[in-house]
């Protein structure tokens, strides 16, 4: 059974991150990351970031 770290997920929600360094680490596309700027501006939460990205499934 897998522990739940709720300082870890508290962490992750309010950390605020610049949108273009997270696409970036990433690997996001340009149109994805204009999308993210648009909504976001420069800066959001880690949380905003991975509830609001788009990915391309991996080619396995």
């Amino acid at each position: 059974m897998h522990q739940i770290n709720h300082l870890a997920i508290a962490a992750s929600a309010t950390r605020v991150l610049s949108v273009v360094d997270f696409c970036k680490e990433y690997k996001i596309a340009k149109p994805e990351e204009a999308k993210l700027l648009r909504l976001f501006g420069r800066y959001a939460t880690e949380c905003e970031l991975r509830y609001n990205v788009t990915r391309e499934p991996r080619a396995h």
